[in-house]
């Protein structure tokens, strides 16, 4: 696949047009082979623009790249959950993968809970591939490839990024970089963990209110930040107004990239640019105006945990 194929590709995606089934299949199988070489704790330079959930909001995503920069002027890391809910999940990913493909260096996707074959299927990524493509083809070319996603990145060795959150099982980075992550997200366990894990106003470890993951306290997260010389854990995975959150003492942010979540909640969304000496600038931006001939899917369940 040539430079040349892959930047008429962007562009075609860039324009709201959808690729071919044979030309996904050839896209994932070129970012499998790249992805395979990444490590669990996929090491990232700054400067870099960290971004979280998109949730098939793909005229949003553009926005995103408007005020963020495009790539590879601007280098970005992505925390996941790039499909279901919104109605254009077929465009956000292909152009992430594709934007993954042409330039390696300056993008890194991680997994996220919705990168998954179980929760594809019944919020609105298996259904937009069928509707779309008229066989469930494509959907299988990209969740075989999330499996080789990365579960987290490491900013210069400072700021962890990933999904969900932290587990009981893991205290250190050398277990995470030891896992084996090419599978389905497993229903429980560290990997599981990573990726729904919430951060709670109580300390400890607690039941999650989604049934997967844990919720974890102030203490957790500080104790887990000085074990590994880190200064924050940032993450995605909840629904915030503002777009950003802080929480435990500053110990971990949120960030969500999907504004006006589900095309009715009315939250802005936000992306966390860090410069070269790790300042933090948080860009604030409202949903992209609606395309002609937009029009309301029907709806997926409402699962806002």
């Amino acid at each position: 696949m040539s430079y040349h194929d892959l930047d008429a590709q962007i562009e075609q995606l860039r324009s709201g047009q959808k690729l071919e089934a044979g030309q996904v299949r050839a896209l994932c199988e070129k970012a499998r082979e790249l992805l395979v070489s990444e490590s669990n704790v996929r090491p990232v330079s700054c400067p870099v623009t960290v971004c979280g959930d998109v949730h098939g909001q793909f005229y949003d995503l553009k926005e995103l790249f408007r005020i963020g920069g495009e790539v590879p002027d601007t280098n970005y890391l992505f925390m996941g959950d790039y499909v279901d809910r919104g109605y254009y999940s077929v465009e956000a990913v292909s152009l992430l993968v594709a934007l993954k493909v042409r330039h390696p260096n300056r993008i890194a996707i991680l997994r996220g809970n919705h990168e998954s074959r179980q929760i594809t299927q019944v919020y609105g990524f298996y259904d937009e591939c069928l509707r779309k493509y008229a066989t469930p083809a494509v959907w299988t070319y990209f969740t075989d490839l999330f499996d080789y996603l990365p579960l987290t990145g490491l900013v210069e060795n400072q700021i962890f990024c990933l999904h969900g959150g932290l587990s009981p099982t893991v205290q250190t980075l050398d277990q995470i970089r030891s896992m084996d992550r090419v599978q389905e997200v497993p229903h429980e366990g560290a990997m599981c963990d990573l990726l729904w894990s919430d951060p709670d106003d109580r300390s400890g470890w607690n039941i999650s209110p989604r049934g997967a993951g844990y919720n974890f306290g102030q203490d957790i997260s500080e104790q887990y930040n000085h074990k590994n010389g880190l200064t924050l854990v940032s993450r995605a995975h909840q629904l915030v107004m503002e777009g950003y959150n802080w929480s435990h003492d500053r110990n971990v942010v949120t960030i969500f990239s999907a504004p006006n979540y589900c095309y009715r909640c009315g939250n802005q969304a936000a992306i966390l640019e860090l410069d070269d000496s790790l300042n933090y600038t948080f860009l604030q931006f409202d949903p992209a105006p609606r395309p002609g001939g937009f029009h309301k899917q029907p709806r997926t369940p409402d699962y806002f945990l």
